[in-house]
C-alpha cells in the first residue's frame, strides 16, 4: 500500500532534468500538466526524440545542400540551422494538432502526411547526394561530356548551311586551279616525253615538235599562273572565313564548357541518370528514400500510433476549464460594464434634472424682464421679444 501512495504521489515532486524538459518542449507538451503524470512522461519524452532526430537530420540536409551552391560552409551551416528551425517548427505544429479526436478523422491526419512526406521526399535529396557522392561524381563527368557533344553539334546544325556554302565555293575555285593544273601537268610530261625520245617522233632534243609542245606547255603555265594569282585570294578568303566561323564556334564551345558545373541540380539528374542506368543503385536508391522519408514522418507516426494517457485527459479537462472560465469572465465583465453604464445614466440623469430645477427661478427672472421692458415700450415687437427671449433662455437640443 505504502508503494502505490508513493508512485501516485511521485509525479508531485518529480523534476524534470533540463533533457526531459526540452524533449517535452520538442514534443509540445505543457510542463506543468505532463510534471504530474507518471507514466505519459516517457511517452512524449520519445515523441521529443523522434522530433529532435527530424530536427537534427533536417539540419544536416540542409546544410548539405546549401554547401553545394554555395562556396562558403560558414553560410551554409548558417542557412541549414536557419531551415532547419524551420522544419522544426512544422513538426511540432503537425504533432500539436495531433490529438484523441484529430486521430480519429483521416482528413486532418492525411494532410499532414501528406506535408510530411513532401518535406521527407525534398530532404531525402540533399541525403542521398552524399551517400552517392562517388559515383555521382563519375556520372557528372560522363553527363558534361554528353553535354559537351550535343552542344558541339547543335552548334554544327546552326552554322551548316554558312558552312557548307563557304566549303562548296572553295572546292569549286580549287578544282578549276586542279583542272588547269592537270593540263599544264598534262603539257609538260608530253613536252618531257618528246624531249627524251619517248614520245611520238621518237627524236632525242628540242625537235620541231618538241618545240611546239614546249610552247603550248609555257602557254598553259603561264594561263595557269595567271588563273593561280586570281583565285588563290578568293581561296584565301574562304579559308579565313571557314576559320573564323571555327574559331567562333570553339569559343562558344569554351564558354558553353565553362558554364558547366557539379551543383544541386546538375547532381540531382546525374543521381536520376545513375538509377535509371543501374538497377542495384535504384534498389538502394528507393530503400533510401523510404528510409529517409520515415524519419521526417517519425514524429507524426509516434504521436499518432501512441495512446492517450491521463496528460492528454488533463489537457482536455484544463481546456474546458480555461473556456469555461473565459466565458464566465466576460460575462462578469459584460455585468459590471452594464451596472456602471446603468448607474452612470441613473446619476446623469437625477444630475440634469437637479441642474434644470436650479436653473428654473433665474430662467423665470429673465423671462419677467424681458416682459416688463416690451411692457414699458422699448420700441420692441412681441414678436422680437419671444425671439430674443428664446434665445437667452431656452435649451437646446443634444444631437
Amino acid at each position: 500500500m505504502l508503494e502505490k501512495t508513493q508512485a501516485l504521489s511521485d509525479g508531485e515532486t518529480n523534476a524534470p532534468t533540463r533533457l526531459q524538459q526540452l524533449l517535452w518542449w520538442l514534443a509540445t507538451a505543457e510542463k506543468e500538466l505532463l510534471n504530474t503524470c507518471v507514466i505519459d512522461r516517457n511517452r512524449y519524452a520519445i515523441v521529443g526524440m523522434t522530433v529532435m532526430g527530424t530536427w537534427l537530420f533536417a539540419t544536416l540536409a540542409w546544410t548539405y545542400f546549401f554547401s553545394t551552391v554555395t562556396g562558403s560552409w560558414i553560410a551554409a551551416i548558417l542557412l541549414g540551422i536557419f531551415m532547419g528551425g524551420i522544419i522544426l517548427s512544422i513538426d511540432r505544429a503537425l504533432i500539436k494538432g495531433i490529438s484523441g479526436n484529430s486521430k480519429k478523422k483521416a482528413i486532418p491526419l492525411l494532410f499532414r502526411t501528406l506535408l510530411a512526406l513532401t518535406i521527407g521526399i525534398f530532404m531525402a535529396q540533399p541525403a542521398l547526394l552524399y551517400l552517392f557522392d562517388k559515383e555521382i561524381k563519375v556520372q557528372v563527368s560522363i553527363d558534361n561530356e554528353q553535354r559537351k557533344k550535343e552542344k558541339r553539334a547543335s552548334q554544327d546544325s546552326v552554322y551548316a548551311s554558312t558552312k557548307k556554302e563557304l566549303t562548296d565555293q572553295r572546292n569549286q575555285l580549287q578544282l578549276q586551279l586542279n583542272t588547269r593544273y592537270a593540263e599544264v601537268s598534262a603539257a609538260r610530261d608530253s613536252f618531257i616525253s618528246e624531249t627524251d625520245g619517248t614520245g611520238g617522233s621518237r627524236k632525242i632534243g628540242l625537235k620541231d615538235i618538241a618545240q611546239t609542245k614546249e610552247r603550248a606547255y609555257l602557254q598553259l603555265d603561264a594561263n595557269y599562273k595567271t588563273l593561280e594569282n586570281q583565285l588563290q585570294p578568293q581561296i584565301t578568303r574562304v579559308d579565313s572565313q571557314l576559320l573564323v566561323l571555327e574559331k567562333n564556334i570553339q569559343q562558344e564551345q569554351a564558354h558553353f564548357e565553362a558554364l558547366l558545373n557539379n551543383g544541386f541540380i546538375t547532381r540531382i539528374e546525374a543521381l536520376n541518370n545513375l538509377v535509371n542506368n543501374n538497377n542495384s543503385v535504384a534498389y538502394r536508391y528507393y530503400l533510401l528514400v523510404a528510409i529517409l522519408m520515415l524519419i521526417e514522418l517519425m514524429p507524426v507516426i509516434a504521436k499518432t500510433l501512441l495512446p492517450d494517457g491521463s496528460y492528454d485527459e488533463k489537457v482536455r479537462l484544463r481546456e474546458a476549464l480555461e473556456k469555461e472560465l473565459t466565458l464566465k469572465n466576460h460575462e462578469r465583465e459584460l455585468a459590471l460594464k452594464e451596472l456602471h453604464n446603468q448607474s452612470a445614466f441613473e446619476q446623469d440623469t437625477q444630475f440634469i434634472k437637479d441642474a434644470l430645477k436650479e436653473a428654473d427661478s433665474e430662467r423665470r427672472k429673465k423671462m419677467k424682464e424681458q416682459i416688463t421692458s416690451w411692457q414699458t415700450g422699448n420700441n420692441s415687437t412681441l414678436d422680437a421679444t419671444w425671439q430674443k427671449m428664446k434665445r437667452d433662455t431656452f435649451l437646446q437640443q443634444e444631437e
